[in-house]
C-alpha cells in the first residue's frame, strides 16, 4: 500500500511539474477555481434586517499566480473588500501586499480547503487595515466547498477595473517571475 501511496505521489507531482511547464494552472488552482458565495439575512442598528452576499471569486492568471476578489459584508452596512494576485504555496492560496501605513504589519491572506469550506486566515488581521470597515475582518470566514461555481462571466471579470489593476500591480512586482500569463484568454 505504502509503494502505491508514493507512486500516487509521483505522479501527481511529475502531473503538477507538467502543468507548469506547459504555462498551465496547477491542479490546485484548478481545485480553487471558482465562484464561492453565500447569501444571509443581515441586519442594522436600528434592527432592521436585508439580505447581504459574501462573493469569493479564484481565477488562474498563470501557472503560478491567481486572481482573487473578495467582497463580505457585516453588521450595520460595514463590509471588507480585496483583489489582487496571489500564489500558490503547496495547497493554499496566499495573497500578499506591503503595510497600509508606515510601521503596520504587511498583509498575508490565506485560503485554504479545510473539510467542507475555503477558509480565509489572516492571523495578524493586517489585510483587515484598509480593506475592511469597522465590524470588518477576512479572519475565519468561510465559503461552503459546496457554493463552488464556475465563473460564467469570465470575459466581463478580465475586463474589470480591479482585475485589469491587479494585473498591473502583479507585473511591476518584483516579486513577479511568471511572465507567461492566461490573463488574456477567455
Amino acid at each position: 500500500m505504502r509503494s502505491v501511496a508514493v507512486c500516487l505521489g509521483v505522479v501527481l507531482a511529475g502531473a503538477t511539474m507538467a502543468h507548469v511547464a506547459m504555462g498551465r494552472p496547477a491542479p490546485e488552482q484548478n481545485q480553487l477555481s471558482g465562484r464561492y458565495s453565500t447569501h444571509f439575512q443581515n441586519g442594522d442598528v436600528s434592527g432592521d434586517t436585508y439580505w447581504s452576499d459574501n462573493v469569493l471569486e479564484v481565477v488562474p492568471v498563470s501557472a503560478e499566480a491567481v486572481y482573487l476578489r473578495i467582497e463580505t459584508q457585516f453588521f450595520n452596512g460595514h463590509m471588507c473588500s480585496l483583489s489582487g494576485i496571489g500564489r500558490m504555496e503547496g495547497e493554499a492560496l496566499v495573497y500578499q501586499e506591503p503595510p497600509f501605513m508606515a510601521g503596520e504589519k504587511p498583509c498575508r491572506l490565506t485560503l485554504r480547503r479545510t473539510g467542507k469550506d475555503v477558509v480565509l486566515q489572516d492571523t495578524d488581521s493586517a489585510c483587515r487595515v484598509g480593506h475592511c470597515g469597522a465590524r470588518g475582518s477576512f479572519n475565519g470566514q468561510t465559503f461552503p466547498l459546496s457554493s463552488h461555481r464556475a465563473i460564467t462571466y469570465l470575459p466581463r471579470l478580465k475586463a474589470s477595473r480591479e482585475y485589469q489593476a491587479a494585473l498591473r500591480a502583479w507585473a511591476a512586482s518584483p516579486n513577479h517571475s511568471d511572465h507567461a500569463t492566461q490573463a488574456d484568454q477567455p
